[in-house]
Order: C-alpha cells, then structure tokens, then sequence
C-alpha cells in the first residue's frame, strides 16, 4: 500500500518528501476537499520532488462542465503532475460523470500519454449531491482512466468509515481490481484505520490530517515525523 501526502505548499511537500511519502499530493484545502493549487505551485513542487516520487494534483471538487474540467486537466499536465486527480463532485450519476472522465482522458493522454487519471468519487456523496462512490470503479474503467478512488466531500470530522464499512470498502477495492485499475482511499483517515484498508485491499492511501502537526488538515502543518510514522507503519503491514 503506497503513502500518499497531500502538502498544500513546497514548504510541505518538503517535509513529506523527507518523511518518506510515495506520492505528493499538491492540493488546496481552502477551496475543498480535492482543492485545486496554483500551476505555479504544482511546478515548483515536481521540480524540488527526487524523479522517484510521483508528483500528484487534485483539479478541485469539479463540476459538471467537461470542457472547463478538461482544461484544469492540461494545466496540472503542464506543470507537471504525474497523476490528475477528478473529483466528481457537481457530476450527479454514472452518465454525466463519465462524459468528465472521458473528456479528461483524452485531454491528459493526448499531452502524456504516461501521466495517470485519477477518478475520485465521495463516500458521502448523498450529503452533497454527488454521484454514487459504488459507481466510481465503472466510471473510471469506461472513461480509461488509471486509478478509482473514493475521499470525503465533507470535512467535519467524520471519516471514510462513517459512510463506508469495511465489507463495502474492500467490495469497492475488489471492483478495481477486477478492472485491472488501482484503488485509493483517503477522508480523514486515522492512524488505527491503516491497517483496515490495508486488509481491504487498498492500494493507494491517502492522508493530509494525521500527516499534521495536531492532527488538523486545516490549521495544522505536515511534519516529516508524523509522515515517517506512518510510512513505518504501512511498510510493517
């Protein structure tokens, strides 16, 4: 199960990248939970990143507008991000968040055909809306993209778990796998949850809070000792 750190600046990203992460995660949570950053930032941080860490950027809590989505989709491809993560969060079924997906394939593929698409759903997508997270793994297979992975819309303490159980985590997991495709899990996780979505059969997790000092993805700041803890912790898995 890979480490994924979301830094929302190169201060950060540095302490991720000292910590050990496997992929950065350049992300902005000001603007949401899948909050885009700033081209110039995601430059910055695949330039201070050592080649073997892959660089990743959210393109923010999308909406239903392919050719907008399409374009954030370049500009993170263009400054160098290494995985496009889409969060599908104004697409409200399969049918219009698979016209997102595919249109962010192409738009990606087509500039680097190496970079890898992230589809990301919500686990608590009835609290805004959103399409259904048991629908993301289909949506991501049809679309071509790489990687099926569900977060939380709503930051206000409730974690993965509150929406997803652990039967219906590692059903989400297996879906993936039966696709060929990578799964992430991320939405507040905690340190005591690592070793739930490791038996799940998760393959990317993702953690901004319990990377912080205070354990606050808003208020806190990621330390590289906080993120080596939970680095040891997965490899020990």
């Amino acid at each position: 199960m890979l480490l994924l750190i979301s830094p929302i600046n190169t201060e950060e990203a540095q302490e991720a990248i000292a910590g050990g992460a496997d992929i950065i995660d350049v992300k902005n949570p000001k603007e949401g939970s899948l909050g885009a950053n700033f081209p110039w930032v995601i430059k910055s941080v695949r330039e201070m990143t050592p080649k073997k860490m892959l660089v990743s950027a959210t393109l923010g809590d999308v909406p239903y507008k392919p050719g907008t989505v399409s374009l954030a989709a370049l500009g993170a491809s263009v400054s160098g991000a290494d995985y496009i993560k889409v969060g599908l969060y104004g697409t409200r079924n399969y049918d219009e968040a698979l016209e997102v997906m595919e249109n962010v394939v192409k738009t990606v593929k087509d500039y680097n055909d190496k970079a890898l698409v992230v589809a990301s759903g919500y686990a608590d997508a009835n609290r805004v809306g959103a399409v259904d997270p048991m629908e993301i793994p289909k949506v991501a297979a049809d679309s071509g993209a790489d990687i099926a992975m569900v977060d939380t819309a709503v930051k206000d303490g409730k974690t993965l778990f509150d929406f997803m159980d652990e039967n219906l985590i590692t059903r989400f997991n297996q879906e993936i796998h039966d696709y060929g495709m990578k799964s992430a899990l991320a939405g507040s996780v905690k340190k005591g949850q690592l070793s739930i979505l490791h038996r799940s059969g998760c393959d990317i997790v993702g953690i901004r809070g319990a990377a912080c000092i205070g354990g606050d993805r808003n208020s806190g700041k990621i330390h590289r000792n906080a993120v080596s803890k939970l680095k040891k912790m997965v490899e020990n898995f």
